[in-house]
């Protein structure tokens, strides 16, 4: 059986969702995989969620980093597979591997309901360095603002 190497998109979560951000991951080049696998935890301003394998395989890249934020549809990872029905995915191994963002080492990293949040408080995220962050992969939570946003009014 022949195999080929696929793009593993990041998924749609709905019209309203356009970007995820990328929590965990928990594959690395050259792991196999089997379908239904977490590859990693994703997050959208609603919900957080485990993002599976379409198939048996052998991780071949990994182009997402944790912290970073994803289109959907933007590739994940790649993976080497000789599930054929997934021949439509194929392609995307001879082009040149994209460059993963690189987090800044001191960096916080916030959720999009937590930019939300402090925005339409009139606070710019980016300048903010004395929150606590509770959330998930310890990032910046809702919950993290309104009580930010508490303390600053007591």
């Amino acid at each position: 059986m022949d195999s080929l190497i696929i793009d593993v998109p990041v998924p749609s979560m709905g019209a309203t969702v356009s970007e995820l951000n990328v929590i965990v991951i928990k594959v690395s080049p050259g792991d196999r995989v089997t379908k239904g696998q977490r590859l990693a935890d994703l997050e959208s301003d609603k919900s957080a969620f485990e993002f599976e394998s379409p198939c048996d395989g052998v991780v071949r890249e990994v182009l997402g980093q944790p912290g970073a934020t994803m289109k959907s549809g933007e590739v994940f990872c790649r993976i080497e597979t000789t599930d054929a029905s997934l021949r439509h995915l194929a392609g995307g191994a001879a082009a040149a591997p994209a460059t993963p963002p690189k987090p800044a080492a001191a960096a916080v990293v916030w959720t999009p309901r937590a930019t939300k949040l402090a925005q339409e408080a009139g606070l710019d995220p980016a300048k903010i360095t004395d929150i606590e962050a509770t959330g998930p992969g310890h990032r910046v939570s809702g919950d993290d603002v309104q009580r930010y946003l508490a303390k600053r009014k007591g």
